[in-house]
């Protein structure tokens, strides 16, 4: 159960109120509207990292999926497994993810991604046995990209958990991302 209750949408002001009816009817969201002025640009940041990002899609859910995995965000990691169902993730996918960068199941690609997200949760700062194969493998443009989706994460989390929203009646509706 929620640590306070989800905003009002009737003590919205009207602008508060026509964004809210944009949104997915998700529980962070109805969190989020108590401070109504930091909803669009969240959902815009986050609408570029899954509708503009440049990584590949999968490999972006599986770093969303460790970081949501090792925070113990449990709401993140049911909207985001139903995303990854929809871009064909399994459960042996989700399990491997669990486990982290030296689990079986793994492309060459998550492993890289998942020994740098680790990295960068744990010590702020990749080193360079992360950090070197990863601008190696993604790229400038790309790295840069799975440390910013990662830094969001980490922020989705710890609003996750400290407000303790709940997963939506009936499980996670998430995004729509069947290709």
């Amino acid at each position: 159960m929620a640590r306070i209750d989800y905003a009002d949408p009737e003590a919205l002001d009207a602008k508060a109120r026509d964004l809210m009816k944009t949104l997915a009817p998700l529980n962070i969201f109805a969190m989020m509207a108590h401070a109504p002025h930091l909803i669009k640009p969240f959902t815009d940041l986050g609408g570029a990292f899954l509708f503009k990002g440049r990584l590949d899609p999968v490999t972006r859910e599986c770093a969303i999926l460790r970081v949501g995995y090792l925070s113990g965000a449990r709401y993140e990691t049911a909207q985001h497994e139903k995303i990854g169902r929809d871009l064909g993730m399994d459960d042996a996918l989700f399990e491997a993810l669990c486990e982290g960068p030296g689990a079986e199941g793994l492309s060459e690609e998550q492993r890289v991604a998942l020994v740098f997200v680790d990295d960068i949760l744990a010590n702020v700062k990749a080193n360079d046995a992360s950090f070197r194969p990863a601008l190696s493998h993604f790229g400038p443009a790309a790295l840069q990209e799975l440390t910013l989706v990662t830094g969001y994460y980490m922020m989705v989390c710890r609003f996750l958990e400290t407000f303790e929203v709940d997963i939506e009646s009936g499980g996670a509706k998430g995004l729509d991302m069947k290709r």
